[in-house]
């Protein structure tokens, strides 16, 4: 539990133990100055009153209720080094009278003036891999008994991903 000076208040969650040799000095001490077992994962979550929470608690779904809207961010399914068309979804060029460039950019900048193609411009390149939120997810169910989470929509990342599962905080959203 963390508080800094300009009263926000936080706390640090771990998930998956590991050995001890499995961890950095820094992180190690910093998890035995806590007085917490050797993790893996630490995340930091803004909380509006730290006192319900003590250091070491197990924290399960059951804070999570059916019908509440959440949000789940993870990392996306990586695809490797994509194309235009698969990456940015632009159109393909023309396949007969004599054109050459079927999947290709065509134009990617105005020319000898400014001399270069400005930064943002869509090409080719790394395709997923990245942080993705997803909003305004509805629980279904809570299973306490397994520690499951049921949610209707879709998640993130390939199977095993791991998740950062939070209450929406989006204006307008009613749980």
């Amino acid at each position: 539990q963390v508080e800094q000076n300009d009263s926000h208040r936080f706390v640090q969650l771990g998930y998956k133990a590991v050995k001890e040799k499995a961890l950095n000095k820094p992180l190690l001490g910093h998890l035995t100055k806590a007085g917490a077992s050797p993790l893996r994962h630490l995340k930091e979550y803004r909380v509006p009153d730290t006192s319900e929470f003590e250091l070491g608690q197990e924290i399960k779904v059951d804070i999570f209720s059916p019908g509440q809207l959440i949000d789940i961010s993870g990392n996306s399914i990586g695809r490797g080094f994509a194309g235009y068309q698969k990456r940015h979804n632009f159109r393909r060029g023309q396949m007969t009278h004599g054109s050459k460039s079927h999947r290709l950019p065509g134009s990617t900048g105005p020319g000898t003036t400014p001399g270069r193609i400005f930064p943002g411009k869509k090409m080719a390149g790394r395709y997923g891999g990245k942080t993705v939120t997803v909003r305004k997810l509805t629980v279904v169910q809570v299973d306490t008994e397994r520690n499951v989470l049921l949610v209707r929509g879709s998640i993130p990342g390939k199977t095993g991903n791991l998740l950062n599962i939070r209450p929406t905080n989006t204006v307008g959203a009613t749980s």
